[in-house]
């Protein structure tokens, strides 16, 4: 790969590589002869980048996820138009839903849009998990899932979104982004959460370069010997902060509560103030980033707003609020004010679909207003953000959908 550093979008390629597991070697143009080597021998007089070389001699200019995912052989279509179940969302949930249900039976297919493990594939160290003394990354833990799957039969399509949702009597359609559709008897919601947008001043404009949502673990070498920043006070922001902590000459938590306490785990906090080079800054509040094509310097307001305060930094990475993938479902099916997913007695009456009344029956516990379609993981309103209770929502989801088939 051919990129310059700190462009969004060679930032995009270099985290759907990653997460996809598809080794690959990145040069920067600007400091590498190499990189500027490959772009004189590739017959164009000028390349968007990123670019992709392949070993075959074919290059790809500037591509989107699904031109990666086709192109370094990722399925991207569907063998079959019709499933027992398809789960969309291949995260904690989604992942142990398709394993369960495949594992017994089911013909199953997943619809990912990124990269399998959704935010949990994303955290440098899960040490809370069930199994692993020793902790797991994100990374591992989903690429053992994926694998997982593959061997009971589960087809996984990557790169891949669903944006609509149709039902025919039994039968659900899940439209994707590609212009296709697919069949199924039931539906699996696993489709998780992505972090808040921070509103501060010049966000928007240098994200992707130098600011951060997420761990982006594969800019810790830019960082190396540099000033990190991290927002948040959840495990995710604490997992970052012990992983940028290798690289970074400094990393710096700002949290608007007294605490951390009030949302991470002891042993992690533990951890974080046992690190020489982590700082954590209680009530600081992010005003403004500047720089001109890279983030340069922070504007921090302290003292409870009374002062500012401005400081150089190499990254800010954003660990705040949940956002919920969910309008592709429009008024289908039924979610609270903030569009997490309803399900079981959260339905109320008004909103449940009319055919559970000719089946006489209420929603089961992870069934939403729609007979058939299911929602596990993050997505669900009520859920507990950790990663063994998706797991444990999505196994669980599978035996719902068992009840719900057998009755059909």
């Amino acid at each position: 790969m051919v990129g310059n550093q700190w462009a969004p979008a060679s930032h995009r390629v270099k985290e759907f590589l990653a997460r996809n597991n598809i080794p690959y070697l990145w040069l920067d143009p600007e400091v590498s002869e190499e990189a500027r080597r490959l772009m004189a021998v590739s017959g164009k007089q000028k390349l968007e980048l990123p670019c992709l070389f392949f070993t075959d001699g074919s290059i790809l200019e500037k591509p989107e996820n699904r031109e990666i995912a086709e192109r370094c052989g990722l399925k991207t279509s569907a063998d079959m138009p019709f499933y027992d179940l398809i789960v969309v969302g291949a995260g904690p949930a989604g992942l142990a839903g398709a394993v369960y249900g495949a594992s017994e039976g089911l013909r199953t297919l997943v619809v990912e849009r990124k990269a399998p493990g959704g935010q949990a594939g994303m955290s440098s160290r899960i040490e809370n998990y069930l199994g692993f003394p020793g902790g797991v990354s994100g990374g591992e833990l989903a690429r053992r899932a994926v694998a997982q799957a593959r061997r009971f039969g589960v087809e996984v399509l990557t790169a891949q979104e669903a944006v609509g949702l149709a039902v025919d009597g039994p039968s659900k359609t899940v439209k994707l982004g590609d212009g296709s559709e697919l069949k199924c008897r039931a539906l699996l919601i696993a489709t998780g959460v992505s972090y808040r947008q921070l509103e501060a001043g010049g966000i928007e404009r240098l994200t992707g370069a130098g600011v951060y949502y997420g761990a982006a673990m594969t800019e810790g070498e830019s960082v190396r010997n540099q000033d990190v920043y991290i927002i948040g006070g959840a495990n995710s922001a604490g997992q970052a902060a012990m992983y940028f902590s290798r690289f970074a000459r400094t990393v710096t938590m700002l949290v608007r509560g007294p605490s951390l306490s009030s949302r991470m785990s002891r042993y992690l906090i533990d951890q974080i103030h046992a690190v020489d080079n982590i700082s954590v800054r209680h009530g600081a509040e992010l005003l403004e980033v500047q720089g001109e094509t890279r983030l340069e310097r922070l504007v921090i307001a302290c003292d409870d707003g009374q002062t500012a305060e401005t400081v150089p930094a190499a990254a800010l990475f954003i660990f705040i609020g949940a956002v919920p993938h969910t309008d592709w479902l429009g008024d289908r099916v039924a979610r609270d004010e903030s569009g997490f997913i309803l399900s079981g007695s959260d339905v109320s009456g008004s909103r449940v679909d009319a055919d559970f009344h000719l089946q006489n029956r209420s929603p089961y516990l992870l069934e939403t207003s729609l007979p058939g379609v299911f929602v596990a993981g993050d997505v669900r309103h009520g859920s507990v953000k950790r990663v063994a209770s998706a797991v444990g929502e999505g196994s669980m989801a599978v035996t719902y959908v068992h009840r719900y088939l057998s009755g059909v």
